[in-house]
């Protein structure tokens, strides 16, 4: 299976995009852009960790999560969570599909047995990543990494929310790992403004971010 060969309902995206902007997880401002720790000028703030404190919302992206899996990874045997947004997510995935469930640390613990990886995972396991969001890439793939570096075997990664950029795109195909989101960028725009939460003359803006996000707001 080649990087981004599974694909969501987009029904259930489109879904799941409507809760994100109900709960304002995910943010949409182009007349005044967010500022990211990075330093980037960004139309858009994501901030899926709001998603557990709403039960409907977090068992709606659970389930999705259990479908995708269920389709395309039949054969999963361990569900590792991305630290820290992919852990509750993890933890409910785990419990609908009946399998057991890891974290997977930013970094090693500097005391005790200095774990990387929380929980029991064994040598040749299939394991499926799941993050809250899925950016650049490269922290997303540090835990999947991290996963055949312990010997088992990431399956591939699943994300809540992709910005859609190119660079995750070329990431996770030159490491030959799969990912997926259940919902995106352009279908958010999509949902935002038939909610009026955007305007038509706001598109090309928020698509040039896409394109080109360290140039905007330049």
């Amino acid at each position: 299976m080649s990087a981004q060969s599974i694909r969501t309902n987009p029904q259930i995206g489109e879904q799941i995009a409507a809760a994100l902007l109900r709960i304002g997880a995910v943010a949409l401002r182009p007349q005044r852009p967010f500022t990211w720790t990075s330093g980037l000028k960004s139309p858009i703030y994501c901030d899926n960790r709001l998603t557990i404190s709403y039960p409907d919302i977090r068992d709606m992206i659970a389930e999705a999560f259990a479908a995708l899996i269920r389709e395309n990874y039949p054969d999963a045997e361990v569900i590792a969570g991305a630290a820290t947004g992919g852990i509750p997510h993890a933890a409910w995935v785990a419990q609908k599909l009946n399998l057991p469930m890891v974290y997977v640390r930013d970094k090693a613990k500097g005391h005790g047995k200095e774990n990387l990886i929380e929980g029991t995972i064994q040598p040749g396991q299939k394991t499926v990543v799941i993050e809250d969001l899925i950016s650049t890439g490269g922290d997303s793939l540090k835990v999947a990494l991290a996963v055949n570096d312990a010997g088992a075997k990431a399956l591939g990664v699943l994300g809540i929310f992709s910005y859609q950029f190119d660079k995750a795109s070329q990431a996770f195909g030159e490491a030959g790992i799969p990912f997926e989101t259940l919902t995106n960028y352009s279908q958010l725009l999509d949902v935002a403004l038939r909610q009026g939460a955007i305007q038509a003359q706001d598109l090309e803006a928020l698509k040039a971010w896409r394109a080109n996000p360290s140039e905007y707001g330049k």
